[in-house]
């Protein structure tokens, strides 16, 4: 994805649409800063060209190779966090496992049959509960609706 010389002063929002981008290239633009998440997602990036004033997503630790030339900067083979040997800030919780999530960036998935918040929850939503209780509910609301308004209905 070539973004080079566009006279961007911002990242655009529509960047977030091409997470499957392999080589992308910001160089030549005004840019002062890359906020942070602007690559959330960014998994397949392989080769990022940014502007000489910004420095690579997720520091120099998240890319394998980083080359400065007179204009610009070249981050090249983004590192997975998750097999580092540095430790994470955020270590995931019990029963989830590290998974990158673009340049410099994880994500906890949790370990099936576990959800929810830190993945504390086992096995998998109640349905059928949910689903009779609120059944039972609307059938017996509307009964009783059904009952008290029906002789306000006018007959022709």
């Amino acid at each position: 994805l070539d973004l080079s010389n566009c006279s961007l002063h911002s990242v655009p929002p529509g960047l977030t649409e091409a997470t499957t981008a392999i080589v992308l290239d910001l160089t030549e633009n005004p840019l002062t800063t890359l906020p942070n998440g602007s690559f959330l997602g960014f998994v397949q990036l392989q080769s990022l060209a940014v502007p000489l004033a910004l420095e690579c997503p997720g520091g120099s630790d998240a890319w394998q190779d980083v080359t400065v030339d007179k204009s610009s900067r070249l981050c090249q083979g983004q590192r997975n966090p998750c097999s580092s040997s540095v430790e994470l800030a955020w270590p995931c919780p019990e029963n989830s496992v590290c998974a990158p999530d673009g340049p410099g960036l994880i994500q906890c998935l949790c370990d099936n049959p576990f959800h929810g918040y830190k993945c504390l929850r086992e096995d998998t939503f109640p349905m059928l509960l949910f689903g009779g209780i609120l059944g039972t509910a609307t059938v017996s609301l509307s009964l009783l609706l059904w009952g008290t308004q029906r002789r306000k209905a006018k007959t022709p």
